[in-house]
Parts: C-alpha cells; structure tokens; sequence
C-alpha cells in the first residue's frame, strides 16, 4: 500500500508537467503547418485556443497519413490504409485512457473529455480521409459526403470547444451549427482552388466535378467561389452568437479566407492551376487586428450574449 502511495504522489509531481509537454507539442504541429489557423488560434481564449490546437494537431496527422508524407517515407499503399485505420483506432479510443505515450494524443484526449466532442463526427472525418487513399474524382453528391467529414465535422468540433460551458437555447445553437459547417465547407473549397497545382500535379485529385478532365477557366472559377463566398456569407451570421472566447478567433479566420477568395477572383485562372495563391504576412496581421476590433464591438453592443450563461 505505501509503494502505491508513493506512485501516486509522484504521478501528481509529474503529470502537470507532462501535461504541459503535451500540449506544446500539439502547439508546435500547428505552428509548423499554418501560419494563417495559428495567428487566428492567438485570438482565442486561453482555454479555446489550447483545445483548437490539440484538435488540429489530431486532424493534421491524420491528414499528412494520406496526402503523401507516409508514400514520401516509403509505406506502401496498404501500409498506409493499415496506418490510418490503426490511427482512427487510438483517436477513437484515446478519451477513455488516462495516459498516452503519443503526446498529441494525450492533448487531444484531454480535449475530448472537456468538450465532449463526439464520436460520430470523428468517424466522418477519418470516413474522407480514407476516400482520399482510393477515389480521384468527386461528382457533386461524393464531394458533399467528402467535404463534410474532411471539413464541416471539424467545424461542429471546434464548436464544441467553443461552447463547452456555455449553455445556449436551440434556435442560437442550430444557427451556429449551420455556421460551423458553413465555414469548414469555405475553408476546404478555398484550399482546393489554391492547392490545384498539388492536387492534380502531384496526388491526382480533382475534387471538383467542373474541373474533370477540364482545365480551370474564369466562368468555372467564378461559380466555385460564388459558392466559397455563400458558405462565409452563412457563417458570418453565426459569429456574433459564440462565445467571446471564440469570437475574434473565429472572425479572424473567416476574413482571413474572404481575403484569400478576393485574391482569387482577382488572379487569372491560368495562374492559379499553377501557384498557391497565399496572403501576405502584414496583411494577415491587419486582418487579425481589425478582427480584434469588430468582435469587441460585437460584445458591446449586447449581440452575441444569448449564446453565454
């Protein structure tokens, strides 16, 4: 008995600090990987912020499995699938353990547990990442089923995260519902306009069903990000009912990818089935800076508070 109390006493020395380690790993995967999700994460509530990137961390390894890091270290493709479903085992397991030796697993469990993200919509997601190991082309209906495990499901968790601890009445909830997968849906088909290059180049994907066996012309450019600018439209309508933790974070982000379809528009079709449209670092923080300032205006002129106990 005493040697147990002895483990005990020194997990609770060393679990906070490992604790911390795991967290800054998770930190450190989207520092790595986005520069424009991580300055919006800055503007997030301590707590929000922390739980966005354990969750990111999660997804964007889950992705790196099936777009081509696992080929590049010389896994075969059932090597890969087999990684993928061993992986979305210990995603789907890793709330129910206590310890994990993965650090970004740790994190991500811990975020699970606080949130209460759920099991379905973790399922959608690993469901695309696997259409992405056998399926090239998408007609209208597969893209619809794809985009909303790759990207609306992670909409709905991060919204999880947001309103984790704060109650909101059903009307407000099923809008921001429709918010979050709005604005996954923008995020996915914006980087599918500015990754074409990679997409059809290097993994032959074509994920629109205009562009099959077609090049990208101006008329077919135009209704892709008519439809991007729908979905940013609908989730704008949403932000001013989350939390204001979430509220400048997830502005940020929005104009952030409103800036990127303004420069697609504006960029000749040839172009961008060549290069990655990006946006400037000075302009990103402009950008951030101007979210800061409407999201307070928000809270200050009362909207949004529905959403708060």
């Amino acid at each position: 008995m005493a040697a147990e109390d002895e483990r005990r006493d020194v997990a609770k020395r060393f679990t906070p600090r490992y604790d911390r380690m795991a967290r800054k790993a998770s930190s450190t995967v989207i520092g790595t990987y986005s520069t424009s999700f991580s300055l919006a994460t800055r503007l997030l509530g301590k707590r929000e912020r922390q739980d966005i990137r354990n969750l990111y961390a999660m997804v964007r390894i889950a992705d790196e499995i099936v777009d081509g890091t696992a080929a590049e270290a010389g896994c075969s493709d059932d090597e890969i699938r087999v990684l993928l479903d061993e992986y979305e085992e210990q995603v789907l397991r890793a709330p129910s353990i206590a310890f994990h030796s993965d650090p970004v697993l740790h994190a991500y469990a811990g975020t699970v547990r606080r949130c209460g993200i759920e099991e379905d919509h973790v399922r959608a997601f690993f469901r695309s990442m696997r259409r992405d190991l056998t399926e090239t082309t998408y007609d209208p209906d597969a893209l619809d089923e794809y985009v909303y495990g790759s990207a609306e499901v992670i909409g709905l968790m991060c919204l999880s995260i947001f309103l984790a601890g704060h109650p909101a009445g059903a009307a407000d909830r099923a809008t921001m519902t429709s918010g979050a997968r709005s604005l996954g849906a923008a995020f996915q088909k914006i980087n599918f306009l500015r990754d074409l290059a990679e997409d059809t180049g290097q993994l032959g994907r074509t994920y629109f069903d205009e562009l099959d066996g077609r090049t990208l012309t101006e008329p077919i450019k135009g209704k892709l990000l008519d439809d991007i600018d729908a979905d940013l439209a609908d989730a704008r309508v949403s932000i001013p009912l989350l939390p204001g933790a979430a509220r400048a974070g997830v502005l940020a982000a929005t104009d952030l990818f409103a800036e990127l379809s303004r420069r697609l528009r504006a960029t000749p079709a040839e172009l961008i089935a060549t290069s990655r449209i990006r946006v400037p670092g000075p302009k990103k923080t402009a950008i951030a800076g101007r979210a800061v300032v409407a999201a307070a205006r928000m809270g200050r002129t009362g909207r949004g508070r529905r959403a708060l106990p």
